[in-house]
């Protein structure tokens, strides 16, 4: 049980020779105790090999996986190590050999793994992950400066929903989400621009080619009827 657990955690986080502790003292490590198992089971729960899976392929990835600090779940601020370490931990969770009940779904999860590691080791890629980002933030400092200004000018008190770190999260996130979906459709646009016009070159090629091969034909025959 939890509270047999705790015991065994007291024990051995009670320190040689110390006395007897106080009821608050002994609740308050409990707590302690309690959050950190809590933590624990959460940190589990999202490691799961089929949750991991179901959220790297699910409805709108294409998008979601854009940013390749989400992909990996780690903050803008990760250092290569934990970026290395947490490619590891990802990539052996979600690996079709892992996962031989699910291989096909594991496969697109793996892959968007592997791709969102190599993104953050290249120093371009990365650099301009982290600028989507930071604008990201700086978008919503605005939203909520904006929004406090109308209050004061209003007379009302300046506190927004913001102001709970949870919902600016959520906002940032959103935000960069939305900035990242926004680039990479500008960039399958020009991609698309870019073949069409080289179609349109290949196909005013052909006729070129056409004209000439008509010209010399034309050329031949008359010099044969000569």
């Amino acid at each position: 049980t939890l509270f047999r657990s705790y015991m065994v955690w007291a024990g051995n986080m009670a320190a040689p020779g110390a006395g007897g502790s106080t009821g608050g003292a002994s609740e308050e490590a409990f707590m302690t105790y309690y959050n950190e198992v809590k933590q624990i089971e959460r940190r589990d729960s999202v490691l799961t090999p089929k949750q991991q899976i179901e959220r790297l392929i699910r409805p709108g990835s294409s998008y979601f996986n854009l940013n390749p600090y989400e992909v990996l779940q780690l903050d803008p601020e990760a250092t290569d190590e934990e970026i290395k370490k947490r490619f590891r931990q990802l990539s052996i969770l979600v690996h079709p050999d892992k996962n031989q009940d699910d291989p096909d779904r594991a496969q697109k999860a793996f892959e968007a793994v592997d791709k969102a590691y190599k993104m953050l080791l290249d120093p371009e890629q990365k650099k301009r992950a982290l600028d989507v980002i930071q604008a990201g933030q700086e978008y919503i400092d605005h939203i909520v400066k904006e929004k406090r200004k109308a209050l004061k000018k209003e007379g009302k008190p300046t506190v927004v929903e913001e102001d709970d770190p949870e919902v600016f999260k959520q906002a940032v996130y959103k935000q960069t989400m939305k900035l990242f979906a926004e680039l990479e459709i500008k960039r399958k646009e020009r991609e698309t621009k870019e073949m069409h016009e080289r179609k349109v070159g290949m196909d005013v090629l052909t006729v070129g080619e056409h004209f000439k091969h008509t010209q010399k034909e034309r050329k031949r025959r008359k010099t044969g009827r000569s």
